[in-house]
């Protein structure tokens, strides 16, 4: 659907998108992340004719985006992160507008119209001035648009910014559901929602991309190795005899645990290699009873900090800066509701 070729974006002497390629195949859910300034957001407005290039191709179902742009865009729903509203408008009446502008038949419109607003579920605000609604029913008219049509192609920018959890856990069902039918790009800041919507995920940083695959895949291809976590009870020194002499583990550590006389243990194992066995006889054998064990894999998390050089610390400020945003999205939120009311 997608063909992405050599793709060039200059700003003077900042190059924010380098040498860029990749393919995005039918029927798929594709996560696109990176860091600020990585040049995601640039090489999205660029798929969308947003902006041109400096250099490169863009195919979209057949169509380049740069000489037939007309015919590419007919294949393209796109919601960006601040959806391009008018708020004097009701949500019927924008998407009516919409329709025009999206040259759909006059036949089709009021039918196409009412099924997307059932599939968003804004029917019940379809009368009220946008103006007047809450954050997360502007996301939704906004979403309502990007479908309209029926593109072959979606791309969503920050798809659930401003919902509620339940809106949330509402439109990452509305998004597996799309793929029936078309294909979907989701940018989103929130890895774990790349994780649970997304069939692939592309990684960019600096300009380039650095990973392109599933993210069960991504997180065995990082690991390199299998990995396992265990609660044992027994002496360090003993266990680490033990664990010495097993040649599949190729490296572990010890901690304190807060079981009585036991320990943690974290190792990485030889891929392909499954020694629970191994080490379940091992600790029978010397007596060191396994309290608990667990397979462990490198989360979307990890992953993304890896390949894109991010470090612990920047990380922890991520996760204190997301919490203190959906604290602040819940009171505005709150605030917008009283207002509509």
């Amino acid at each position: 659907m997608i063909e992405v070729k050599n793709l060039v974006k200059r700003y003077g002497s900042n190059v924010a998108v380098d040498n860029l390629s990749f393919k995005v195949e039918k029927g798929q859910i594709y996560g696109f992340l990176g860091p600020n300034g990585a040049g995601k957001s640039t090489t999205m407005n660029i798929i969308t004719g947003y902006i041109a290039a400096s250099d490169g191709e863009v195919i979209i179902n057949g169509h380049n985006i740069f000489e037939e742009p007309e015919l590419a865009k007919k294949s393209i729903g796109y919601l960006p992160e601040i959806p391009p509203l008018y708020v004097d408008m009701t949500p019927y009446e924008y998407l009516k507008f919409a329709a025009e502008l999206k040259k759909i038949d006059k036949k089709e419109r009021d039918k196409m119209i009412d099924e997307v607003m059932k599939l968003t579920k804004i029917t019940d605000v379809s009368n009220r001035l946008i103006r007047n609604l809450s954050k997360g029913y502007k996301q939704r008219v906004g979403l309502a648009q990007a479908i309209l049509g029926y593109p072959e192609v979606i791309i969503l920018d920050e798809p659930t910014v401003g919902l509620d959890p339940k809106q949330i856990i509402e439109i990452r069902d509305l998004i597996k559901s799309l793929s029936k039918k078309h294909t979907v790009i989701l940018s989103s800041h929130i890895l774990s929602e790349v994780s649970a919507v997304c069939d692939y995920v592309m990684i960019i940083s600096k300009g380039k991309l650095v990973a392109s695959d599933t993210p069960k895949n991504l997180s065995k291809l990082m690991a390199g190795s299998n990995a396992l976590e265990l609660t044992i009870r027994g002496d360090k020194k003993k266990l680490e005899t033990i664990l010495n002499g097993i040649d599949a583990i190729q490296e572990f550590e010890i901690h304190n645990s807060i079981e009585e006389r036991a320990v943690d243990i974290t190792m990485k194992i030889a891929s392909q290699s499954d020694i629970r066995e191994d080490i379940f006889y091992a600790m029978a054998e010397a007596k060191c009873p396994i309290l608990a064990m667990k397979v462990s894999n490198m989360s979307l998390e990890d992953v993304f900090l890896e390949l894109t050089g991010e470090d612990k610390e920047v990380k922890e400020n991520q996760i204190e800066l997301e919490k203190k945003s959906f604290e602040k999205m819940e009171n505005e939120e709150e605030k917008e509701d009283e207002r509509s009311l």
